[in-house]
């Protein structure tokens, strides 16, 4: 599935018009925490990773973005390849913790 066709088929369950970005940075956050307690967990509880409720959490932000993308009348396409872009030029051979350290932005 490409992005802007997830896009527009996420949007067919958004709900209300009024507040909608603010209703969907709210739950970026949320659905984010909850991504957060999952790694939490598995990385210092000693909890398996449960992948299928990580690709639950996953699912979840990414249909929140997608939706302030929709608001704003930006191709969610557009958001990631413009990402990448910014990715190749400030990482041109890939990420190197020795680079970075002395990358200045």
């Amino acid at each position: 599935m490409e992005f802007n066709e997830y896009q527009k088929l996420a949007n067919r369950t958004l709900y209300g018009n009024e507040q909608v970005l603010t209703n969907c940075a709210l739950g970026v956050a949320s659905e984010a925490g909850e991504l957060v307690d999952l790694i939490k967990k598995y990385t210092f509880h000693g909890h398996d990773l449960d992948k299928k409720e990580l690709t639950k959490e996953l699912g979840d932000v990414l249909w929140y973005l997608s939706q302030i993308a929709e608001w704003a009348d930006i191709p969610f396409e557009e958001a990631a390849v413009q990402n990448i872009e910014k990715l190749k030029r400030r990482y041109p051979d890939g990420f190197s913790t020795e680079r970075s350290r002395n990358r200045i932005e």
